[in-house]
């Protein structure tokens, strides 16, 4: 994620803003050129003065929910992001509405990823069968009063989150079941937006040869994969093949898993880049671990530019995560394999880079 700055005062501000703390004005986020702009209240909505042209908030900004801009001809409208949403909880007391924003919040970290890509991302209403939707549920309580979760996952271009997923201390419980090393909210969406861009990208897209080299046939029995994992774990040598045990289960979650990593490294890639972030660890050889981000990770062509970029980034943040007596932020190893892998899906985001926008 890159930084901003506020158009009023200079001040540095982040993506979240509402407010610039230097200078107290209202803050909204353009999409569309991937800026943040000061604003000023006017009749029909707000103005922005550096711009000298009118906005809107998104709809969800009534619950402090969003900070994205719409054309001032669109009042009530929802932005590029939460117009996908389908489903949402019932937002009825605080916890709920808490919950809601940290959803949209990550949601809002995801489409700045896609949008930044210039990624396919139509909705339901302008394509019915491609088009792209998520239903944000909340678990339900069966006739015994047993808890019945809800199940994340994706299915004809509709991503099901469990809204449970927004709750850290539910994550964590989740994460220490199912034996995970890593489990976030905003890895759940980049998971799942995997699997839809495999249909679009993979299966419409004409590469499922190249595909089934690298990840394996995605015919065989899906739900028989699942079973087995979940009976027999991953296999002995999971860690050479895969970014992660469950990764190893179906070449779908495989693809999915590899696309979220791959979304993990652009985007923390940028942000060293925006932060000018230099590492030279003081080592017997030193060269192993330099890292100097001199190129935007989201428009960079070479992929073998990020893949060298991305170790030194890791081994510094869990060893400071270490230092502070918390689990490593990347607790991930990626092979020669899962580079493979890795820039499979590198090379089907790339023909839709764009020029960096200043």
């Amino acid at each position: 994620m890159r930084l901003f700055s506020c158009d009023g005062c200079g001040n540095t501000v982040h993506f979240d803003n509402g407010a610039c703390i230097a200078c107290n004005r209202r803050l909204g986020y353009l999409p569309g050129s991937a800026r943040m702009t000061a604003l000023e209240p006017s009749a029909d909505g707000w103005i922005s003065p550096a711009l000298g042209q009118g906005f809107v908030f998104c709809a969800n900004a009534e619950i402090a929910a969003c900070n994205w801009l719409l054309p001032a001809e669109a009042p009530g409208g929802l932005c590029p992001a939460c117009r996908h949403n389908r489903t949402i909880p019932a937002l009825t007391d605080d916890r709920a509405t808490n919950a809601f924003r940290r959803v949209v919040s990550a949601e809002r970290h995801l489409f700045y990823s896609l949008l930044a890509w210039r990624l396919p991302v139509p909705d339901k209403s302008e394509d019915t069968e491609a088009g792209l939707a998520f239903d944000f549920l909340a678990d339900e309580i069966g006739p015994d009063g047993v808890v019945v979760p809800v199940m994340t996952g994706h299915a004809d271009g509709v991503i099901t989150l469990a809204i449970a997923e927004a709750d850290d201390a539910a994550r964590e419980e989740r994460r220490v079941q199912l034996g995970e090393p890593y489990r976030t909210l905003l890895g759940h969406f980049r998971h799942e937006i995997g699997h839809y861009y495999w249909d679009r990208l993979v299966r419409d897209g004409s590469r499922l040869d190249a595909f089934r080299a690298l990840f394996g046939n995605e015919q065989q029995d899906y739900g028989e994969a699942l079973e087995r994992n979940y009976r027999d774990g991953p296999p002995a040598d999971w860690r050479n093949r895969f970014v992660s045990s469950y990764a190893s289960c179906h070449p779908w979650e495989d693809f999915a898993e590899t696309f979220a990593h791959y979304v993990h490294m652009v985007d923390a890639l940028e942000t060293a880049h925006a932060l000018g972030l230099v590492v030279s660890p003081r080592v017997a050889a030193p060269e192993q671990l330099d890292l100097l981000v001199d190129f935007s990770p989201y428009h960079q062509r070479d992929f073998a530019a990020l893949a060298n970029a991305w170790p030194p980034l890791t081994v510094a943040v869990n060893e400071i995560n270490r230092s502070l007596g918390q689990r490593d932020f990347y607790p991930f190893v990626l092979s020669e394999e899962i580079l493979s892998k890795l820039e499979f899906v590198h090379a089907l985001v790339a023909p839709n880079r764009s020029p960096p926008v200043d």
